[in-house]
């Protein structure tokens, strides 16, 4: 199915499994391995790499500019690199980032403060359509000029800062504006200072400490971590091993919970404490669900997970969850519908702009089915029950270029049997090129409908 589109049709109700199964490798690990291997010295050697769309948008980008990376063997890539500042590429060179948010954020952090860049950054018809306000914003602080001017989506012209300068940040929720600035820090002049109101996801965190004098980690009067990069320091070459992505084992975890009889180990998944909101959550609400095999590779905590078919309670989602649950919303919304009482999720205002408006486009597909949904900017209610009361619909999904959506719709129609139908289901290729191969292992069926 490689570059070609195709639509899912799903209409048959999944039966009880006992399966154990591997997930995807993390795809925010993937990318940061990459690109922080690009400018570290000497040879980073990176394992069980995710081979999707996203990566190998990154791996596109990475290799206009300079780097040399060769594929070992499957999942296995080394990444030759150039050092700090030494990223190159002929002025007005194209740089497609494809769908992928993650590479084109922290590609630009890296970029911004790189000598002599000037270049077109670009995605698919999902990402140009993506507020980067915030984003030119910041690297506007570091010297950093984006043409055409007051333009906030891609394409744009980025020209790097001829003298970049530390500055000093207060990150909240976006774990990709941080490591934007962080990345951009390290070829700045001086220190950069980061204080994380909010804690997000710490993975570019955690691959610079391997490398000593680059970042400190400290906390402040308020409890708060207060990061400094220090600017020109050596980086030390990688050697990782990916861990599998929690975000991808959520929609398995999802369908396990909701299939009447069902139980499911999912091995060698990331378990950083920043990543895992929607297991924790979900525990609080009658989930079972346990880590097992724990262990830490790289800063980075890995482990196994086992679930079971639970009756769960309602649930109840403040707005602390949303920073380590942010990718797991839309399967959290499923799990909410079918979950009776009414559900309640704050603090989410960011979903309206991922791939796609979260909130909105769950709220459509919700509609078709008659399970009833109240939101505004910032919270959303659903009023669930364990059956869905238009059994005779079928849900239609548009093309979104929006992989979560997507596989949230499989998973409420295998758990259901209602009728489904996705177009350009080619998009979950994005994060997850495995996922309808570990469906049917676990015994779903599904029809493609390839695109003419």
């Amino acid at each position: 199915m490689l570059n070609k589109s195709f639509s899912l049709h799903v209409s048959k109700l999944i039966k009880s499994y006992n399966k154990t199964i591997r997930v995807d490798s993390d795809k925010s690990i993937s990318i940061r391995s990459l690109l922080i291997g690009a400018i570290s010295h000497n040879i980073s050697e990176v394992k069980n790499v995710l081979e999707s769309d996203d990566i190998f948008s990154c791996i596109d980008c990475l290799k206009k500019l300079g780097v040399k990376i060769d594929k070992v063997k499957a999942k296995h890539y080394r990444v030759y690199g150039k050092g700090l500042g030494s990223l190159y590429a002929k002025k007005n060179t194209i740089l497609n980032c494809g769908n992928s948010g993650t590479t084109a954020r922290l590609l630009i952090g890296l970029l911004s403060t790189n000598p002599d860049i000037y270049v077109k950054i670009r995605g698919d018809h999902s990402l140009n359509k993506r507020n980067m306000s915030k984003l030119i914003d910041l690297m506007g602080e570091f010297g950093v000029t984006f043409l055409p001017k007051n333009k906030i989506n891609f394409p744009l012209t980025l020209i790097s800062s001829e003298i970049p300068i530390g500055i000093k940040y207060k990150a909240r929720v976006s774990a990709q504006l941080k490591s934007a600035v962080m990345l951009a820090a390290l070829n700045a002049n001086g220190v950069t200072n980061v204080i994380e109101e909010k804690q997000s996801r710490n993975h570019t965190e955690n691959m610079l400490l391997q490398s000593p004098k680059v970042l400190t980690i400290k906390k402040n009067n308020k409890n708060q971590n207060h990061i400094k990069v220090f600017g020109k320091s050596y980086l030390d070459p990688l050697n990782i091993n990916v861990g599998g992505d929690p975000s991808s084992a959520a929609f398995f975890t999802a369908m396990t919970l909701l299939t009447p009889n069902a139980q499911l180990k999912i091995k060698h998944v990331g378990l950083n404490q920043r990543r895992v909101g929607f297991y924790n959550l979900l525990k609080k609400h009658n989930a079972k669900i346990k880590f097992i095999n724990i262990k830490k590779i790289n800063h980075e905590v890995v482990g196994d997970i086992e679930v079971r078919s639970s009756k769960l309670k309602a649930i109840n989602a403040s707005s602390d969850y949303y920073v380590s649950a942010t990718d797991e919303y839309p399967i959290l919304f499923v799990i909410a519908a079918l979950t009776k009482g009414t559900s309640t999720f704050k603090g989410i205002e960011d979903l309206a702009n991922k791939e796609s408006n979260r909130i909105e486009e769950m709220k459509k597909i919700f509609n078709q089915v008659g399970v009833r949904c109240q939101s505004t900017k910032k919270q959303m209610k659903i009023f669930g029950a364990t059956k869905i009361k238009k059994m005779d619909a079928t849900i239609k999904v548009p093309n979104l270029g929006d992989h979560r959506i997507c596989m949230s719709s499989v998973i409420l129609s295998l758990v259901t049997g209602i009728k489904t139908e996705i177009k350009n289901f080619e998009t979950v290729r994005t994060s997850s090129p495995s996922f309808l191969e570990i469906i049917k292992s676990l015994g779903g069926s599904f029809e493609i409908k390839k695109t003419l």
